[in-house]
């Protein structure tokens, strides 16, 4: 008995040295090899069976903890992807109407998920490493997870460094700007790369000029394509022209002009005027007459300018035709879906394409993704943008439009026909707008686009 009683203590001691000694193992393979006295594994009945009692305790191997830890893990990530997905509906949804609260709601939700998630991932790295991996951690006495965090927080530190610097310069250079620098164009180098990157601190008439010079790029290239195919379809030219013309004079209620003919060639600046005529219509008013509800502007003007300059961001690098595609039905849907139906008659559409496939689609709300429609959602979006630049500024710029038989002014207009010498000639006269001008409290002028005529 005294025997057995001992045999016992030393087989107690035996384990407790090797539970101390040695790990549990790092590899399930390594821990059924052989027990601490060198035999080999029993069944399932014995001390290293499937349920690894050891004084009356159960034993969980190493790999077992690793499982529990990837199922909760696992767990984590599901739930933040859910609440991700739920956060970003929401966001959607305060585009459509415009939201701005919701909108700030929303977003801070997506960023806190997507920043969970991003700790889970860092977290999933860590905690799948391999053996030899942990080994070497341990030894140094390192952390793989607050290593990566770390050298990521330099990463982000350096990034913002670089950024505050190019403000710096920024900030220096306009200190600066009053008196002459032997470096002046090579230090505004940053500010011009930001330019460039679509950086806009503040609206300001260079803005709304370079914006108008945006739509009038749009403007030219969809009427070059709509003229090309109505000279396809055989269209007569000079009778589009002469009809575009009595519809200018009607609208400028100028019947002087009734009789002005345009060349052939310079159809497409008839053409042009047609098309910026119907897209600016509704121009001066928040919402180009699509919603009567004007209390946001009324009740918190300046508000109300902060979030049209914030939209004006926020589209300013977007895809309209991947913004429809999600959004078919917001408010640029309908601007756009309103100006196409207007600029493209259903006889012309039917004339140019041989049906009205396009004009039923946009009638329902769709938006079609032809090469036509594409170019005019070009011009939709730009004009869209300069509607809410304009919007953004106090007051409001005004917007002035050349009249048929006006005398030319080279302050407020630009001429889209180039005469020799750059000179305009004597007795030469407004035929029709073009494109609209814009003028400013503080003096700034951004011109009209006019085609000249002579007076008889």
């Amino acid at each position: 008995m005294t025997r057995k009683v001992s045999n016992f203590s030393d087989l107690i001691q035996r384990v407790t040295t090797s539970c101390f000694l040695h790990s549990f193992a790092d590899d399930r393979e390594e821990e059924y090899h052989s027990d601490s006295f060198g035999n080999k594994p029993q069944d399932e009945q014995g001390y290293y069976g499937e349920e690894k009692m050891v004084m009356g305790l159960k034993v969980i191997s190493r790999e077992e903890k690793k499982l529990k830890q990837m199922r909760a893990l696992m767990e984590e990530v599901f739930e933040a992807v859910s609440a991700m997905k739920s956060a970003y509906v929401s966001l959607q949804e305060a585009h459509c109407t415009w939201d701005p609260q919701s909108l700030r709601e929303a977003d801070v939700a997506v960023v806190a998920q997507l920043k969970k998630l991003a700790l889970l991932r860092d977290g999933f790295h860590g905690s799948v490493s391999t053996v030899e991996e942990d080994e070497g951690r341990r030894r140094r006495g390192g952390n793989a997870p607050y290593e990566t965090v770390m050298k990521k927080e330099v990463k982000a530190k350096d990034l913002h460094k670089v950024k505050l610097g190019c403000v710096a310069t920024l900030t220096s250079h306009e200190n600066k700007a009053r008196r002459p620098h032997p470096y002046t164009k090579r230090n505004l180098g940053c500010n011009s790369q930001m330019q460039e990157a679509g950086f806009v601190a503040a609206p300001s008439p260079e803005v709304l000029e370079a914006t108008m010079a945006q739509v009038k790029e749009a403007s030219k290239s969809f009427t070059s394509l709509l003229l090309s195919l109505m000279q396809d379809a055989k269209w007569d030219m000079a009778a589009a022209v002469r009809s575009i013309e009595a519809a200018s004079d009607k609208y400028y209620n100028n019947p002087a002009t009734s009789t002005t003919t345009v060349s052939t060639l310079h159809a497409k600046y008839a053409l042009e005027s047609y098309i910026f005529r119907k897209m600016f219509q509704g121009f001066d008013h928040e919402s180009f007459y699509m919603d009567n509800n004007t209390l946001s502007s009324l009740l918190n003007p300046a508000q109300f300018r902060r979030d049209c300059f914030s939209q004006y961001h926020d589209m300013k690098s977007t895809d309209p035709s991947e913004l429809l595609g999600v959004l078919p039905t917001c408010h640029f849907g309908k601007f756009c879906s309103n100006k196409y139906l207007s600029v493209v008659h259903p006889k012309m559409e039917e004339s140019l394409f041989g049906d009205l496939v396009q004009h039923s689609l946009v009638s329902e709300g769709n938006h079609p993704r032809t090469r036509f429609y594409k170019e005019f959602l070009g011009v939709a979006k730009e004009v869209w943008l300069l509607h809410l630049l304009a919007f953004s500024f106090d007051p409001l710029p005004s917007k002035f439009e050349a009249s048929g038989g006006a005398e030319f002014h080279p302050r407020y207009m630009e001429t889209v026909v180039k005469f020799a010498g750059g000179r305009v000639p004597p007795g030469t006269v407004v035929g029709f707008s073009v494109s609209p001008g814009f003028k400013f409290r503080n003096g700034s002028v951004v011109k009209a686009r006019v085609y000249l005529m002579a007076r008889n």
